[in-house]
Order: structure tokens, then C-alpha cells, then sequence
């Protein structure tokens, strides 16, 4: 139980070093007119994204640690944790939590963009997923993926029709 923990603590790291990107590029769009989108939601995203963290250690406490279970889906959170920083590393100072365009600005189609459009979304759901049955812990995972489904059908929404206006 010890070693989850100290996994939930590191993924609660990177979460707030993602937050400290996040704020400065934030900081950089704004000076260059970027206009946020759908910051009604933003919120209950973050509370999800938190509770995801705390379902995942209370509920690690009554579930045990199945190996055939737990490490292919410790895989799949460091998979996830990959996407994502290739994500954040595409956009660069274009990448934060919120939905913030910058007028005139080119829409990514490159890294994983390439590919689809939106693929931190794929590693969110992967992750809030993964995460949570890495310790056998399938309430959180039910619960997460159903909230984060509803969380993630308005935010892709309002990011689409925010990017809408970028050239390609």
C-alpha cells in the first residue's frame, strides 16, 4: 500500500507542476490577447481530478493488490503520463488547463495532433482509469470515468468551438 501511495503522492506532483506551467503559460496568452472559453466548468474539473486522487487511496485501503491486474495498468498510467507531456510539450506555451485562444493563432497539427485532436483527453481517460485499478480500486474508476465523461463532453464542446476560428 505504501508504494501506491507514493505513486498517488507523484502523480499529485506532476499535477501541480503541470498547474505551475499551466499559470505562466497562461500568464504568456493572455498578454498576447488570448481569450478564455468555458471557465464555468473548470471548477468541477479540478474537483473531479482531485477526488479521482483521493478515491484512489481511500478505496486502496479495502481492495488488495492483484499482479495480473495492477501492473499491466501501471503501465497504462505511465503511458498516459507520456501522451500527456508530449502534449504539453507540442503546444508548448499554447498548452494549459484552461480553454485560452489566441486570436490569429494557428491551430497545432503536429505530435500527437497529428493524429487526433484531442489527445491529452485520451490520456486523462486512460489515466482515470488506469490509475485507480493499478490497487484494485474499481469504484474509483467507475465513478471517475462516468463523471469525467459528462466533465469532458462540455469541455470538448467549448474547446472546439473555440478553436473553430484558428487557421490550420
Amino acid at each position: 500500500m505504501i508504494w501506491y501511495a507514493l505513486l498517488i503522492a507523484a502523480v499529485a506532483v506532476e499535477r501541480l507542476a503541470e498547474l505551475v506551467v499551466s499559470q505562466r503559460n497562461l500568464s504568456w496568452s493572455r498578454a498576447r490577447g488570448g481569450v478564455e472559453f468555458g471557465a464555468g466548468h473548470y471548477p468541477a474539473m479540478v474537483a473531479l481530478h482531485s477526488a479521482l486522487l483521493v478515491g484512489c487511496l481511500v478505496e486502496a485501503f479495502y481492495r488488495p493488490f492483484l499482479p495480473a491486474l495492477g501492473w499491466p495498468m501501471l503501465a497504462a498510467v505511465l503511458a498516459a503520463q507520456g501522451l500527456r507531456w508530449w502534449c504539453i510539450a507540442t503546444l508548448g506555451r499554447q498548452w494549459n488547463t484552461r480553454v485560452v485562444v489566441i486570436p490569429d493563432a494557428a491551430r497545432v497539427a503536429r505530435g500527437p495532433y497529428r493524429f487526433f485532436s484531442h489527445p491529452n483527453y485520451v490520456a486523462v481517460v486512460v489515466e482515470g482509469i488506469a490509475l485507480p485499478l493499478v490497487h484494485t480500486a474499481w469504484v474509483t474508476a467507475v465513478v471517475f470515468t462516468v463523471l469525467n465523461a459528462l466533465v469532458l463532453r462540455t469541455r470538448i464542446g467549448v474547446e472546439n468551438s473555440a478553436l473553430a476560428g484558428l487557421r490550420r
